[in-house]
């Protein structure tokens, strides 16, 4: 049975594992000026983008013509989702509203791809999975696991068809994106909470100036 358009979620994905930035702050690092910048390889987000730009690299050489435009569009939405993951946690460690921005953008270029891949299915009369049907269920049991990598795929992927193929690739987006809002969230809430660069100047400057070190004698 086809179903062309699934507008729903692909479900409750806390079992992926924990997305936690890397320079979430424990409360004895709130008043640090630079806080600590993890390994942006770390964050399950960005492997999950890693995998989907591995598999449309592949799709949009192997199944798109190569005079179509959207082989380029398709790997670049891929790669910007990949990249701004990459940035933004760079950027952490002095600007957490570039953080915020730039992991914004790859939740945008994420989405673009998704619609991709919709519009490669339904323009060809092909099935959307069902998020509940057992091959969507079978993807989403893949994707939990850890670490995240194109090998796991790299079976299905070099020898399934293009809708099988493209739908795998629905299935990581729908995770890639639950993982980065709930990255988002947490963003936001720690720039809310302890605020940007210039704040945390401004709190140790006035602390330096209420607690001024003894001089030595």
């Amino acid at each position: 049975m086809k179903n062309h358009e699934n507008h729903g979620n692909y479900g409750n994905y806390e079992s992926i594992g924990n997305n936690e930035p890397h320079n979430s702050l424990s409360s004895d690092q709130s008043d640090r000026l630079l806080p600590p910048r993890g390994d942006y390889q770390t964050l399950h987000s960005f492997n999950k983008a890693e995998v989907i730009y591995d598999i449309t690299f592949r799709f949009a050489h192997k199944h798109l013509d190569k005079f179509d435009r959207t082989v380029d569009q398709m790997i670049q939405a891929a790669r910007s989702g990949k990249k701004n993951l990459l940035e933004g946690s760079k950027a952490a460690l002095t600007s957490k509203e570039t953080e915020i921005k730039l992991t914004n953008v790859a939740r945008a270029s994420l989405e673009e791809l998704l619609d991709d891949y919709r519009d490669y299915l339904r323009a060809r009369d092909l099935p959307i999975w069902s998020k509940d049907s057992e091959q969507a269920q079978y993807v989403r049991r893949l994707g939990r696991r850890t670490p995240q990598s194109y090998e796991l795929y790299r079976e299905f992927i070099e020898t399934r068809s293009a809708e099988t193929v493209a739908n795998i690739a629905i299935c990581l987006i729908h995770q890639a994106n639950y993982l980065i809002d709930r990255q988002l969230q947490r963003l936001e809430n720690e720039f809310i909470a302890q605020g940007g660069l210039r704040e945390r100047m401004t709190r140790v400057r006035l602390a330096r100036r209420n607690n001024p070190r003894p001089r030595s004698s």
